[in-house]
């Protein structure tokens, strides 16, 4: 009996994660990584939830996920909203402990505690930033590149401490928008007075 509630309840809880991943406009390769379902049965389920009549309709991308790390750190507005998509999944215990990834796995050691774990900081998020420019698939590239420290990585802001986002082999310190605005005023106030 109890192996049966056993596979019922991960069943369960793989169904719901699809359904959040499907309503935040997740891509069906996404929603397959991350809960193992088949992708005949993730269309089904999008069918039974979100079309028909009365349902609100949710949109299904097409094509491939995003792929470039450059995208967090193209714009100041940008880098700002991926440091706090970051916080959050921080916050929420998103990332997994470190540990030597497991052969064979999409998205190593990654499961349906970190899966609900991003969906909530990519609710919080949307509630924080209404006019948001990343989507939920670019929350996936974010934290799988987090996760693997590859192209991305976390690092504190050299003049306040806060929580950044920033390219592995950056060249400069990374620092806030506020810090960064600081030091410009602090910067262009000396050259003024150097002038005089």
């Amino acid at each position: 009996m109890r192996i049966s509630d056993d596979r019922y309840s991960r069943d369960r809880l793989r169904l719901d994660l699809a359904l959040r991943f499907i309503h935040h406009e997740a891509r069906t390769r996404t929603i397959r990584a991350w809960t193992g379902l088949t992708d005949d049965r993730i269309r089904k389920l999008y069918k039974s939830y979100f079309d028909r009549p009365g349902a609100t309709a949710v949109p299904r991308p097409r094509g491939r996920s995003p792929q470039q790390a450059s995208f967090f750190t193209r714009t100041p507005r940008v880098r700002q909203e991926a440091a706090l998509l970051a916080s959050l999944c921080s916050l929420l215990g998103a990332f997994p402990p470190r540990r030597p990834p497991r052969a064979g796995l999409a998205h190593p050691g990654f499961g349906f505690a970190q899966g609900l774990a991003l969906c909530q900081a990519y609710e919080a998020y949307r509630t924080l930033v209404p006019a948001a420019r990343i989507s939920f698939e670019h929350m996936i590239y974010l934290f799988s590149a987090l996760t693997r420290g590859d192209e991305l990585r976390l690092v504190a802001c050299a003049g306040c401490g806060a929580l950044l986002v920033s390219e592995r082999m950056a060249l400069r310190e990374a620092r806030c928008l506020s810090c960064a605005s600081l030091l410009a005023d602090r910067e262009a106030g000396v050259g003024a007075s150097a002038g005089d």
